[in-house]
This record gives C-alpha cells, structure tokens and sequence, in this order.
C-alpha cells in the first residue's frame, strides 16, 4: 500500500508554500491565478490527507499550526527540488546546452551583470540565461525557494542566511554625487559639512538605506535632511540630476553620468565607503556545469574588476 505522502501532488505543496509565505489566502489565489475556493480546497485536503490541521487564521492572517511548519519546511524542499530538476530537464528537450537563473540586488542587476552576462554570452551562445533584479531579501528567498540558482547580491547584516552558503567576492564603492545645479558640482567636503546639506537617497527601512546608514555612521555622519527617498537607484540619480539634492550611489550607476559630466562626484575627504558585494548558492544544492561555468565567470569578473573601481 503506497503511503499517504507518495500520494500528495507537488501543486498542492506549492499552493502550501505560497499561503505560508504570503500569509494569505487571496493572496495565493491571486499570485497563482485561481480561486480562493481552490487554494482553500487544496490546504484542506493537504490538512485530511495528513491528519492535522496545517493552517489557523489570525485574524485577517494565515499562519501556519506548529504540524503546518513541519509539513511546509518539507514541502518548500520538495518544491525547490521539483523546480531545478524541470529546468535541467528542459535543457535536453530544447537543445541548449545550459539553462540558469541568476538572482541579483538592484544595481548589480542594472547596471554590473547585464555586460558581465553578454560577455559569458557571446562565448556560450546556446545557453539560456534569465536575471531577476530584486531586493537582496526576496533574492536570496529566490535561491532558497530553487527560482534561482545563485545571487549576487549586496546584504542587510540583519538578513537570514541559514542554509546558504554566502562568499564575499568583491566590494561596491559608494561615492557622493551631485549637479551642477546644487553649486557643490565638483570639489570635496569634510565628512562634519554633510550633516546639514540635502540628501536624496533610498526608502528608509530598505536594506540599501540601512547600509548606506550603517557606513557613514562608521564616520560620524548623521543627515539631518532628507529631502527625497525613492526604490531605485535610477530615480535617486534623475532626482539628483535635476538638482534634488545630493547622493550616495554606487559607482556602478553613475559611471557613465560621471563621464559625460552630467554628474560630478564630490570628493569625501578621510572618507571610503565600500559595501560588499556577495555570491549566495543554498547549500547542497547541485549546479550543472553550465550554471558552475556561469557563476564562476561572473565572480571572477566581480573579483577582478571590482564593482564600481
């Protein structure tokens, strides 16, 4: 007699996996593209089939019972393994010869991976290779969950990295920019004349802004005016332009404004700010040749030509 777990479709361990991590419900259903009745349906019928209730609602929230985060560390594996085993075997049948996702924070996927990626390209043309630019924490959720197969990615000190195996490959050099509209468009100012000045920089509260925090507080710079916040370093860099304010922003984003002379960075005396720059893979997680060649290339690159030198 087959066991009551053989018997359990992979569908439904991913409509487990995304109530949990959702917390919800409808948004489940709405993120799979079916009905609320079906997504509650299959979270019962995963709950009869074990024996115990998985779910409990709290309030407007789902959670998971104390069985229901056995049931869902278990599943999540499943779901991984069952995502990387599909893309392998796509390989074969379209005839390339490697297939990898690429997880990547935001200006590493904007601005660094995209020439590094067509470089590895153009040596390996029959290869398939797919980038989702995220931020650092749904990145690295993104290695966990087996959508992708490595990261490159900055890290808030607070992230979670268990199960991962997470390399320090390069550093990401943060300079100070302006226009020539501010008045400050070229020239160099002492860490004790930044406290007062206007700043544009990134949402409060997201892993970019606490890192930016965090390495200027190492020079005893506290801003007392923010004037503008935005999600992208693309924004903070056209706020910037149009005479906003001034900017914190990783070398990588500005290098070509920097040529052009549409922005000029200000010299920070006493000052540099570099971030790291990390390779994340969960550990154990088995990589084809072709996603080894690809991941080796680009921290090779990182590690040669460090990100914004």
């Amino acid at each position: 007699m087959r066991s009551l777990v053989s018997q359990i479709s992979i569908h439904k361990l991913e409509v487990l996996c995304l109530v949990a991590e959702l917390g919800s419900v409808s948004r489940a259903a709405e993120r799979l593209g079916i009905a609320q009745p079906v997504v509650s349906a299959h979270i019962k019928a995963l709950s009869d089939k074990l024996g115990a209730p998985l779910t409990a609602r709290n309030g407007r929230r789902v959670s998971l019972t104390d069985e229901g985060r056995r049931v869902y560390r278990w599943a999540r594996e499943m779901v991984s393994r069952t995502r990387e085993l599909e893309r392998e075997m796509a390989e074969t049948h379209r005839g390339v010869v490697g297939k990898a996702s690429v997880g990547a924070s935001m200006t590493l996927g904007s601005y660094v991976l995209p020439g590094l990626i067509t470089d590895f390209h153009r040596r390996v043309p029959k290869g398939e290779i797919s980038v989702r630019v995220t931020t650092p924490m749904l990145a690295t959720d993104a290695v966990h969950a087996g959508d992708c197969d490595f990261a490159f990615t900055i890290l808030d000190p607070r992230h979670e990295t268990a199960g991962l195996v997470v390399d320090r490959i390069a550093d990401e050099r943060l300079v100070l920019v302006a226009s020539d509209r501010t008045g400050l468009h070229g020239g160099s100012l002492r860490p004790d004349e930044l406290a007062a000045l206007p700043f544009v920089t990134a949402q409060s509260g997201t892993p970019r802004r606490e890192i930016e925090e965090a390495a200027l507080s190492r020079f005893g710079v506290r801003r007392s005016r923010i004037v503008m916040e935005f999600g992208h370093a693309e924004a903070i860099k056209q706020a910037v332009r149009a005479g906003a304010g001034l900017a914190f922003l990783f070398r990588s984003s500005v290098r070509d404004e920097l040529a052009s002379g549409a922005l000029a960075e200000i010299v920070t005396a006493g000052m540099e700010l570099t971030v790291p720059v990390y390779q994340v893979r969960r550990r154990g997680k088995r990589l084809s040749r072709f996603q080894v060649a690809l991941m080796r290339h680009l921290a090779l690159a990182l590690r040669d030509h460090p990100v914004g030198n």
